[in-house]
């Protein structure tokens, strides 16, 4: 995809919370044209799928049925575009390749050889990275049934929660997906290689950007006997050589605010997806996390991330990486 001409974009859905930072992290790069929609245009299919299949990468900010319509008119025209779809509509789509490069080994050659990339979601991003490389070692049973934890600023909800959050007298914090039915936990157990689903529970706080994903590693899912050493070792084995994905000392603590505190919005703006791992042997307790910034690589970083792979530059391109 890589020339001596600028890679056209068209960021569809380029006015959400999603599209206004991946504009933001391309907008002044000298390898990249945006393509834009007038305002008045933005609801015609017609003029959508005109612009996209003029772009070498369409980027897919949208809700799940425009998005689905929009690929549609794409796939009857006939069009070369590469898709990068930011909604859940192809997460777990056949002829879809998963938009985390560093998932497997494989993963960016598949990106590279796909026209069809489904952007992972926020929780997913830190879910996947803990449990893939536990099942695939055989630590964590396939057939088991993980519990997910999971805390997010409230940016990850959209232009809806946020107007909320701007309000006085808002919750500080709260649960939700209590119908245990959440839209990211197909793509949680198709990616970790589990055979059900795990128990996802998110939660939203107070506060605008950052996210915790929390997956206690208990006995009830173990395939067998394992320490905490032992789930680092695998952890750390698997990103070794990562530039966004690097995994904390065992049971560090100099990250930690005054060295207690875990805090969620720690790498915001960055598109960095920091693993660790925290144990008690003596009563034999695991507890892995990953922390991102749910706007970053949970979302619009990992869609940039993607851009920079097919597009032949370095995937740090226009990405902050924590320091």
């Amino acid at each position: 995809m890589t020339s001596s001409n600028k890679t056209k974009i068209f960021i569809d859905g380029q006015h959400g919370t999603t599209g206004l930072q991946i504009v933001d992290r391309l907008k002044d790069r000298p390898d990249i044209e945006l393509l834009e929609l007038p305002m008045a245009d933005r609801k015609d299919l017609g003029k959508r799928a005109e612009i996209a299949g003029a772009a070498d990468i369409a980027v897919l900010c949208l809700p799940d049925a425009a998005a689905k319509e929009l690929v549609g008119a794409l796939d009857t025209s006939g069009a070369d575009t590469a898709v990068i779809d930011a909604s859940t509509a192809h997460r777990v789509a056949d002829g879809w390749t998963y938009g985390f490069p560093e998932m497997a080994r494989d993963q960016r050659q598949k990106l590279l050889d796909s026209r069809r990339i489904s952007n992972p979601g926020c929780y997913p991003t830190g879910a996947i990275a803990l449990l893939r490389p536990l099942v695939d070692a055989g630590i964590v049973r396939a057939d088991a049934t993980p519990a997910v934890f999971g805390v997010s600023g409230y940016t990850g909800g959209g232009k809806e929660l946020i107007a909320v959050h701007e309000q006085p007298g808002v919750e500080p914090f709260g649960l939700y997906g209590l119908e245990l039915a959440h839209k990211h936990v197909p793509e949680m157990k198709k990616y970790s290689h589990l055979a059900h689903a795990p128990m996802f529970m998110p939660s939203v706080g107070h506060y605008a950007q950052g996210m915790l994903v929390m997956v206690p590693v208990t006995r009830d899912i173990l395939a067998r006997k394992v320490t905490a050493r032992d789930v680092h070792a695998v952890l750390a084995d698997y990103y070794a050589g990562e530039t966004f994905v690097p995994v904390r000392p065992l049971g560090d603590r100099q990250w930690l605010e005054r060295e207690r505190f875990l805090r969620a919005d720690r790498l915001v703006d960055t598109n960095t997806l920091e693993l660790a791992v925290y144990g008690n042997d003596a009563e034999e307790q695991i507890l892995a996390v990953a922390s991102l910034d749910n706007l970053g690589k949970g979302a619009s970083g990992a869609a940039v991330q993607v851009i920079n792979l097919k597009t032949g530059v370095p995937e740090t391109t226009g990405l902050a990486v924590a320091e």
